[in-house]
């Protein structure tokens, strides 16, 4: 693989400052490549694009649409978009698709996330590393002009009515605080919310890419501050925050508190084998054993899966699961080409909040069951070896490797999860109550840290 690509290539997506190692010449050269990988190249087909609010996405989106026009095929271009709305596009469009946008990484970087057609997820091993290879040699030699057609599409509306007939929601007012962290949720969530019976309360709904107010990225506790302190000032009955490219959606309840992405899982779940009864619903390695018992308990079948969309998205595929979840804040529908969408899984939840008189603290008490520890990196020199050596002094519990090392105890577990891009390994515990968690915790951080 050329140098310049493998500095961006990454296991799910393409990703690095811009311009320093995404420019317009290498963004040209994957367009190129993209076309030829999804059979639209000569006159074969068209690929939808859209792009975040990052200074230089306008220029890198021009230079991947000018990439596959250069191979005789279409592009139909969405203009601003969240990544959900160009897996909304390729699905409904039926035609392959191209996000320019780095999601939560700072205003620096920029990236790519391609799918094919019905929005299945590209990745290394399913045609990005293909890709890559045929793009090097292009960036040596002169781009031909571009001869495929081009066309802009005004999609919002489209994505809006879809997301809506998926999750109605009817029922009491509500008042919603909604945190966009300045990105591409400040296009997509007013024009969804205006459709509903809500008061908004809205936080950095301005596009702006250089993140002036805090980093778009929920999963970091930190940039939920202000949106904790709107719910409580205003009295607000829930709180929604989103990255950048608004795929994910963390939830505030009345008091101020973030609600587990996996408490949001089970109460999605239960949705979901309440209008189909017996259906299969995933979770990943690091979700709360509480969305297994809880999908059983409801007549459902659960599958535990490794981290990463394009793992969940292929397993959704093969299962037919009619939902799936990670306690990164992704949520994944069938429904939705087997995409994750922020948006949809906010809708479920204001649904079941709306339908009801309940907080959303009290909804999601029944999902809620045991202590947590979120997720912890520790920097290590040799992953390998530091997961060889807890399996050992763990050779006397139940242990799997389905993705990293997940050891089980009577009324614990943990994970351990190498970083696909840092020399970080990713530890994530869940106990019985606070004091067991954090005394397994404790006892794996000094065996990883020693």
């Amino acid at each position: 693989m050329h140098p310049r690509l493998e500095a961006v290539v990454k296991a799910y997506d393409v990703r690095g400052p811009s311009p320093e190692q995404l420019d317009a010449a290498l963004a040209r050269a994957l367009g190129s490549a993209f076309a030829d990988e999804t059979g639209i190249s000569d006159g074969r087909g068209k690929a939808v694009v859209g792009r975040d609010m990052r200074a230089s996405s306008p220029e890198i989106a021009g230079a991947i649409s000018d990439g596959i026009r250069s191979r005789s095929a279409g592009v139909v271009d969405v203009g601003l978009a969240s990544t959900d709305l160009l897996y909304c596009a390729s699905g409904v469009l039926d035609l392959p698709g191209v996000m320019v946008t780095a999601s939560h990484n700072p205003a620096g970087d920029n990236g790519l996330k391609m799918c094919r057609a019905g929005a299945r997820p590209i990745g290394l091993d399913s045609g990005l590393a293909t890709m890559a290879e045929a793009a090097g040699p292009l960036l040596d030699r002169d781009a031909p002009g571009p001869t495929g057609d081009f066309q802009e599409l005004e999609f919002l509306d489209t994505y809006v009515k879809t997301l809506l007939d998926l999750a109605p929601v009817s029922g009491r007012r509500l008042t919603v605080a909604v945190d966009a962290g300045n990105g591409m949720a400040g296009h997509t969530v007013p024009a969804v919310l205006e459709h509903l019976d809500v008061d908004l309360i809205p936080l950095y709904l301005e596009l702006d890419g250089t993140f002036p107010n805090h980093e778009a990225n929920p999963l970091d506790h930190s940039t939920l501050v202000d949106l904790q302190a709107t719910v409580r000032d205003r009295g607000a009955d829930i709180g929604l925050a989103f990255d950048g490219d608004a795929d994910r959606c963390f939830v505030i309840d009345e008091k101020g508190e973030v609600v587990s992405p996996s408490a949001i899982t089970a109460l999605i779940a239960t949705r979901h084998l309440k209008a189909e009864p017996g259906a299969t619903v995933l979770h990943n390695v690091i979700t709360s054993r509480a969305v297994p018992e809880i999908v059983t308990e409801h007549g459902g079948t659960a599958v535990r899966t490794p981290v990463g969309h394009s793992l969940i998205k292929a397993e959704m595929a093969r299962t037919g699961a009619v939902f799936g979840g990670e306690h990164s804040g992704h949520f994944y529908f069938r429904e939705f080409y087997l995409a994750d969408s922020g948006m949809l899984a906010a809708l479920h939840v204001l649904a079941a909040l709306a339908e009801g008189d309940r907080t959303v603290s009290e909804l999601m008490a029944e999902f809620t069951r045991y202590s947590s520890s979120g997720e912890i990196n520790s920097r290590v020199e040799d992953a390998t070896a530091v997961i060889g050596r807890l399996e050992d002094a763990y050779a006397d519990r139940d242990r799997d490797r389905l993705d990293g090392l997940t050891v089980t105890g009577d009324d614990w577990w943990f994970n351990v999860r190498p970083s696909n891009t840092e020399p970080l390994l990713r530890l994530n515990v869940e106990g019985a109550d606070d004091a067991t968690m954090a005394r397994v915790r404790d006892d794996v951080l000094d065996l990883i840290r020693s």
